[in-house]
Order: C-alpha cells, then structure tokens, then sequence
C-alpha cells in the first residue's frame, strides 16, 4: 500500500517548477512556454507563459496523428431517450469542426465569449471543444437554470452567442429551455448577436429569426457537407479557455476563469495518476456540463488522456430505477466511476440490499471516486460492501478543478481512514490556522488553507474582477488560498473536511463541526441522509439541529429513531455536542449537483429573510422544511424576499 505517493509529492516539494515542466511534456504544444511559472503575472502568478497551444488540438486532432482517430472518444447514453451512441475520436473532429464553422460564420473568433446552455447531449460537449478550437471563450450554464441567473452570466461574460437546445428532459417531464433564454435575453443589458439553438424532437422552440436566433442543426448539415476541416487557433497558455459561474454570498455571480495551458498539463496529469486510468479505457463522470466534475471529468481530462467518456442523460434513481448506474457500467466497460456523495445515498435509500447490483457484470469497474460534498463513512462503507472495490472520497473546488486531497489510485493507495480524502495531491501544501491566521496543532479544528502559488489548473482570478477575487480568497489569510472550508489535518498528514466555515457552530462557546454530527446520524442503520445546522438560540448562541430521510423500508415510531440518534451523537462527540434536536423529513432540498442547501434551511429556522437558491432542484421541499419547524416550534417570521 502506498506505492509512489510519498516520493511524487516529495519531488513536487523540491522542485515545484521541475515537477510542472516535466508534467508539461504531457501534451503538445506549438510554442513550448518561455517559463514554467511567472510569479509577476496575474494575482498570484500564472503558469507556462509564453507557451501557445489549443485546447481542443489537444483533446482530439492529437490523438488522431497518433493512429487512434478510430477509437471511440465519446459514449452518449440517455435513458431518458432510449438512445445510445458511441462517436470515435474521427468523429468527434467532423462535429466539433461543423460547429466550430458556425459559430465563425457568426462572428465568433479568439477571446470572444460564448454562452453554452444545453442538455447532457453531445452537441454540448462539441459546442464546447468547438469554442476551444476557435480560441473563444465558453460559459456552461446549467441547462434549465432560471432566466433572470442567466442573464447575468449572459451580462458578466458579455457573450456574443449563446449555444441553446430546445428542451431539457426530467424524469416524467419536458422542461422547455428555449423560454427561459428568450426571458433572459429580453432582460439582459447585454444583447448577444445570435443564439443557435438545437431543435430537439421532444419539444419543438418556436425560433425568434428576429432577435438572431439560428437552427444550429440546419447550421451544422451545411457545413458537413462542405466537409472542411477548422484548423486550431493557437492561443496563449494563459489565454482563458473558460468561465464557470458560481454563486456568491453576495448573489453576485463570480467568473471562475480557466486558462489553456496549466488547466491541459493538470488534468491530463490526474488521469493516470489520480484516477489511474490507461488510454483507450472508459472513464464515467456521472454528472453534468453545467458543474466542473462536467467540466474536468466529462470533458477535458478524459479527452485529453486518450480515454473514452460518457454523457449521461438520466438519474441515479428513477431512470428508470437505482440499476441504472450498473447498468451503464455493465453496457460500456466503465472502469472507473466519478459521482456525488448524494447520488449513492439515493441509490442506498432504494436499494439498501443491493439487489440491482446483481443482475449486472461489474468485473471491471476499477474504483469509484466520490467528490461534490462531503462523503458520509456510512455510505462509503456501503459502496465498498456492495461493490467490492475502492470507494475512494476525494476532495476539490469549482475554483481548484481538480483535486487537492486524494488517494490516488493511479500512484498506489494509500491506507484508507473512512472520512478522510486521504492526503494533499502534488501542488498542493495544506495547512490549517485559527481565525487569526494562526497554525494550529494537529488534529484540531481550524480554516483549511493552500500555500500560495496555487497549482496548474486552478482558478487564475475571477472574470473581470482580480481585485473581488483577492479579496474573497487571498486577502485573509496572506500567503494562502483561502479554500472556506473547515477542517483538520492528523498526525499521519490525512485531511479531514469536516465543513465549510459556514457550517461550524459556536454553542456556549465551543466550535462543533457539523459535519462531524452528520457523520454520527449517518450511522444509525435507519438513517438515508441527514443535515445538521446551527439554529440560533439565546442562551447557547446556537444549538445544533438534525434533519433526518429514513430508508425507505423503516416504519419505526419516529420518535424512537430520534431519541435513538440523539443518544448516539451523545456517545460518540458527547454532551459538548448539545445536540437534542431531530427532525424527520420526506426529503431534503438540493441543488441540481446534488449540494443540501443548509445555509437556506438555517435562515428560514432563524427566521432570516431568505431567497430562493438559484440552484435548487425543486423548490417545493423548502416548503416541507418550513412546516416541520413549524410544527416544532422553531420558526417564528422568516420570510422569503424577492
């Protein structure tokens, strides 16, 4: 157990640059950078400057030159539809090409933004590689995201297309996209030249000709038949290759900005090393374009290592039932799965027994790796009973786009600690400080922070706002990148993420994780999932309060469970915890990527004024939320505003 790990990361301790520039020789490019890291550029320095290359020359026409054009790239698989479709990597050039012939027929050139709000459908992931070739900018927005969110990605980015399908599709339901693009448009400062849009047999888009919209597959028919061929655009590594929106504290959406050269060099290091993965092998990120698992893992990182990737159009549960991933595993020799914490939960809470996973052949799934939220032990410790195989919790940011704990397969395993992601990767040096700034002993609860320079393939600043982006992530803690997320870090150097800052609690004075309170709840046989918050009291200053899903086969008296629970978090963290208070819904609300939506549940306990998250799945569930704590006093006013 072990293998290479200690000796990696000791040489990226050496010699950070030695380490990059050698990862570099990874992929192809057409000027080799001047330097491998200039500490001068950019907020806190910028990696292979000078260097020039293409994203997408990288992720395909790479491959092609060295006699693999005819290996399968792309795997489409939609049980929403009942479709299937395998593109090799020939094939992925004469689409990604058409399309790249589009959006240049419609202005779009090197630095120009381009708004991508789609379905999981192949033309979303070639509209991406498409803007890549063209050196232009792609924003993903989540497909079905609210008109008005949008349009202030469509106003921060200043796009000058968007990319649009007709329909999204939800089990049992056609979620029309077309509208909602129209609604932002029409309220956007920033009106887009065009908008070619895809035209999907379940839903037909009246189009706006008017307002530039285009039919993108009538676009595309045109251009294949010319049968040319888009040569790359050499861009500079440190040219942006994209920008990936996520919400702020302030409801001001910031630019996560992704550059070319650092995003190739990391990702395509992670693929052998983190994940272990051979080319030619399938690798299934079971999530979306919209997030960035879709981003890193569906798209580039795949792509770039010579593996075959799958676009997944379905659910965990109820598409048609929780066999589904077994069965994709099964059809498509995936051998090394990626998901989220809260997909195997739902597969847990359905199929406690695992009796889906016996009616496929899994021989050759590798490992599965879990990230997105923290990883419950309990769910771990199911996934690796039922499966048999490394169940492996790793643990990264939208803003890092990789990994920075991790027990990588690739290098050897390291012994597992059930709730840890194991151990900082290479460019990563991990520490742990008190509010002040201050280090803090081993084992103990704290800000966990990265040494500045951030590695390759992190965030390089937010779009347009250098100044927002210091002041969010680099100003409080100098030297570091403030992650937000709290933790600890043992004796044997294993991270443990116990929450983000946000989630620790000061009851009578004591900082409790309540992540650690989770962790507990999850251990009780009767327990799906759970979520601990902070509710203000007067005399404690907070007390921890749980919400608990049951399994679906458990028709105990609730009240039992609850004290039960109460007991359990009493034995395991102790009376410090203070935790007396269980709640048992039907369901806990969520973003689309699967995230509980804690901070919202705190401010409707408190009686905050609060909005409806931009992200959330279905609405409706904060409404359950708010008759339990009514029914158990906790809540007096809160309110939602607009």
């Amino acid at each position: 157990m072990g293998g290479a790990y200690e000796d990696v990361y000791s040489a990226w301790k050496q010699d950070p640059e030695a380490f990059w520039a050698r990862a570099a020789e990874g992929i192809e490019w057409f000027e080799p950078p001047q330097v491998t890291f200039d500490p001068d550029e950019g907020p806190y320095g910028r990696w292979f400057a000078g260097g020039r290359t293409n994203t997408c020359h990288n992720c395909v026409d790479r491959h092609i030159a060295a006699g693999r054009g005819g290996e399968t790239a792309v795997i489409y698989d939609s049980p929403m539809t009942g479709q299937t479709a395998r593109f090799t990597y020939d094939d992925v050039l004469v689409e990604v090409s058409a399309i790249a012939a589009v959006l240049r027929n419609h202005g779009v050139g090197r630095g120009d933004r381009v708004i991508i709000y789609m379905p999981m459908i192949p033309e979303a992931v070639f509209s991406m590689l498409a803007c890549a070739r063209l050196g232009a900018v792609h924003s993903v927005v989540f497909g079905g995201f609210a008109a008005h969110e949008l349009a202030t990605r469509i106003n921060d980015s200043g796009a000058k297309v968007v990319i649009g399908a007709s329909c999204g599709l939800e089990p049992g339901r056609i979620v029309p996209y077309k509208p909602l693009l129209d609604q932002a448009i029409d309220m956007a400062r920033v009106k887009p030249d065009y908008c070619l849009v895809l035209q999907r047999e379940q839903y037909h888009a009246p189009l706006r000709y008017e307002h530039g919209d285009v039919d993108l597959a009538q676009a595309i028919e045109v251009e294949k038949v010319k049968g040319l061929t888009i040569p790359p655009v050499s861009v500079e590594a440190t040219d942006p290759l994209y920008i990936l929106y996520t919400s702020g504290t302030t409801g001001e959406p910031k630019g996560v900005v992704r550059d070319n050269g650092g995003h190739m060099v990391a990702l395509n290091w992670t693929m052998q090393n983190i994940y272990g993965m051979k080319p030619g092998e399938v690798f299934w990120a079971a999530s979306d374009i919209g997030w960035v698992v879709g981003h890193s893992y569906i798209v580039y990182g795949p792509l770039l290592a010579g593996n075959a990737t799958v676009i997944f159009e379905g659910k965990p549960v109820g598409t048609p039932d929780a066999g589904t991933f077994w069965r994709v595993v099964n059809d498509h020799d995936v051998k090394v799965l990626f998901t989220a914490p809260t997909a195997f939960r739902a597969i847990r809470r359905d199929d406690a027994e695992g009796e889906h996973i016996a009616r496929y052949d899994l021989s050759g799934l590798r490992a599965l790796f879990l990230a997105g939220e923290r990883a419950d032990p309990e769910t771990l410790k199911w996934a690796e009973r039922m499966l048999k195989i490394p169940v492996i919790d790793h643990w990264w940011q939208t803003e890092t786009g990789w990994a920075i704990a991790a027990n990588p397969a690739g290098l050897g395993l390291l012994p597992v600690k059930h709730g840890s992601p194991t151990k900082p990767m290479p460019g990563y040096a991990l520490d742990v400080l008190d509010d002040a700034g201050h280090p803090v002993p081993r084992g103990t609860l704290g800000n966990i922070v990265a040494k500045l320079p951030l590695p390759p393939g992190c965030l390089v600043t937010f779009w347009n706002a250098d100044e927002r982006f210091r002041h969010s992530c680099l100003d409080e803690f100098p030297g570091y990148y403030k992650t937000a997320d709290a933790g600890i870090i043992d004796e044997d150097g294993y991270v443990f993420v116990m929450a983000r800052t946000d989630d620790i609690i000061n009851c009578a004075g004591h900082r409790l994780s309540t992540g650690a309170m989770e962790e507990v709840c999850a251990m009780h046989p009767d327990v799906a999932e759970c979520a601990v918050i902070g509710i203000a009291d007067e005399l404690k200053g907070q007390v921890p309060c749980g919400f608990l899903v049951l399994k679906k086969n458990v028709h105990r008296d609730h009240a039992q469970i609850s004290r039960e629970i109460v007991q359990l978090v009493r034995d395991e963290i102790g009376p410090v915890a203070a935790f007396k208070m269980v709640m048992i819904v039907d369901r806990l609300p969520k973003t689309r990527s699967g995230k509980i939506l804690r901070g919202t549940m705190q401010k409707i306990a408190d009686g905050m004024p609060w909005k409806m998250p931009a992200t959330i799945d279905d609405p409706a569930i904060l409404d359950e939320i708010t008759a339990v704590l009514r029914v158990h006093g906790q809540i007096v006013s809160g309110e939602k505003v607009a």
